[in-house]
């Protein structure tokens, strides 16, 4: 077992891998309480949390100094999109974060959309 370097996180053992189960971090909670998409964009509004958030959370704010999107937390932190919602909502309930949601600049039943998709994985068969 290797002992944890700056930047990873949770403990990690090369064999075992992760040696804290991802929904331990969120304390069993599977629901957000904010709906979040994995598109969403999350930052952080300056606030200081008032209550005791583990390691996980502060590492989230840390990476939310800038806009990020939910999935791109969720790689950084190396924990499962479920369990990463539950620890933004928890930040954005305590008012350390703010949340947009995705934009799309077209609408994903464009038909015209759909027919250039088309039209590019048939001249790629």
């Amino acid at each position: 077992m290797r002992a944890a370097a700056a930047g990873d996180g949770p403990w990690l053992d090369d064999a075992a891998g992760r040696l804290v189960r991802p929904f331990t971090v969120s304390n069993g909670r599977t629901r957000p309480t904010v709906a979040l998409d994995l598109m969403s964009q999350v930052r952080t509004t300056g606030t200081t949390p008032f209550d005791h958030l583990g390691p996980e959370h502060a590492q989230a704010l840390d990476l939310c100094r800038a806009p990020l999107p939910v999935a791109e937390v969720a790689a950084h932190l190396r924990l499962p999109a479920a369990v990463t919602k539950v620890l933004l909502a928890d930040l954005v309930d305590c008012g350390a974060l703010t949340t947009k949601p995705p934009e799309f600049h077209h609408h994903p039943t464009d038909r015209a959309l759909l027919e250039a998709v088309l039209d590019g994985l048939r001249r790629q068969l």
